[in-house]
């Protein structure tokens, strides 16, 4: 029997009552404090909980035996009997997060103290909004499971993040997949025997971000993830910002441009139309065709078979044309950006996604705009970084998101 398994089974049970559902509270408690502050002892848990020494000690025997956390032995204490360290057992169960980008996927593997166990990236995927993008997708997670050296009973859930709308209560996904009235989450779950949970991808990797990167003791940030489109993730006093739908963070359709270029919502003028990875896809492929050069066309002959990633690795290789239109598009979404300033009056601004591992060449345009255009008594208390964790934010934020939901 997984014990670990019918633990969580048991949090779930809407039939617990009494002194059942008590002890299962404080237990639930227990791990969340292991999971988001670290390892206790048994006074430090009775403190934090108000709880008695006696009840917590007995239930940290449970949660022993039942797998989930670990005695650590005796810790350094200068005065009366040394106390025991307690802690989650890292690899009593897992979570699995799996990041889908336009032309590839992401996937990885955690344990339960968010140590990142395994990962594959840049698996080649075309994310399309039919049902073969949707099975494609379900046999990179199978496959990848599969060659998993765990049991996977002790893997219990699975995160994945998907750009545009996503209703991450009921698991729909408004942007992709969007076939039927089944949620997404239900269709994926079904095919990978799995609990899955779906988020938006900017909030995820936001979330990854916040927890495991370059955040500190800031409360109120914001994540700009710079992709194919443009997300946003916000962290207000310390909390993930949803919105009263969960919609929150459409910060690439702003309507900033008074252009005739139909962004894919519908709409006319939207920041993304102009300050994107696919506005810099389509004006690189212009100047081509016009008679620029550049080392890109060296492998692509053909201007259709020349993707982002093709000019970002370009820029990174000192291509002028690529640095050129990179500091454009950084200077338009600097503008943006400087205007999120002005509203949020944040401690800090992370830039993530796939352009922002152009370094230099798209965060001193963006920081040069945030001058120029922001509020500077306003701007002067924001700092601006690149994302620590980079191509690894989203897998941990949609591990620990799926993690939390448990735990919570």
């Amino acid at each position: 029997m997984n014990l670990q398994s019918t633990f969580f089974e048991e949090l779930k049970n809407e039939d617990v009552g009494g002194v059942a559902y008590k002890n299962l509270s404080l237990k639930k408690k227990i791990l969340d404090y292991f999971a988001n502050i670290g390892n206790a002892t048994i006074t430090d848990l009775s403190k934090a909980l108000t709880t008695s020494t006696p009840k917590i000690n007995n239930l940290i025997l449970e949660l022993i035996e039942a797998g989930l956390v670990e005695d650590f032995g005796k810790v350094e204490s200068s005065v009366g009997r040394r106390p025991n360290m307690y802690g989650l057992s890292p690899d009593s169960v897992f979570f699995i997060g799996v990041e889908v980008k336009k032309n590839y996927v992401n996937i990885g593997l955690i344990n339960f103290q968010k140590d990142l166990v395994k990962t594959t990236k840049d698996i080649p995927y075309a994310l399309g909004n039919h049902p073969s993008s949707l099975e494609s997708l379900c046999e990179i997670i199978n496959h990848f499971i599969k060659n998993l050296h765990i049991d996977t009973k002790k893997i219990l859930g699975l995160g994945i993040n998907l750009s545009g709308r996503i209703d991450y209560k009921t698991g729909h996904s408004y942007s992709y997949f969007h076939f039927n009235e089944q949620p997404l989450t239900q269709v994926i779950q079904e095919k990978t025997n799995i609990p899955t949970f779906l988020e938006n991808d900017s909030r995820a990797m936001a979330y990854g971000e916040f927890t495991c990167g370059i955040v500190q003791e800031e409360k109120n940030v914001l994540f700009v993830n710079i992709d194919h489109g443009i997300g946003l993730g916000m962290m207000i006093e310390g909390e993930l910002y949803y919105g009263k739908s969960g919609f929150s963070g459409e910060f690439g359709h702003i309507p900033l441009y008074n252009n005739e270029i139909l962004c894919h919502c519908g709409k006319k003028g939207c920041l993304e139309t102009e300050a994107s990875g696919k506005a810099l896809l389509q004006v690189f492929k212009q100047k081509v065709k016009n008679g620029a050069t550049s080392i890109v066309t060296q492998n692509h002959k053909k201007l259709e078979d020349i993707k982002l990633e093709d000019i970002i690795q370009a820029a990174n290789n000192d291509d002028i044309l690529s640095i050129e239109l990179i500091a454009q598009i950084g200077e338009k979404l600097g503008k943006g950006i400087a205007l999120l300033i002005n509203l949020f009056n944040p401690e800090l601004v992370i830039l993530g996604g796939i352009l922002s591992s152009t370094g230099d060449y798209i965060y001193l345009p963006i920081k040069s705009a945030i001058n120029k255009y922001s509020l500077s008594k306003v701007s002067n208390d924001t700092e601006l970084k690149i994302s620590q964790l980079g191509d690894n934010a989203g897998i941990l934020g949609a591990c620990l998101l799926v993690r939390n939901k448990l735990l919570n």
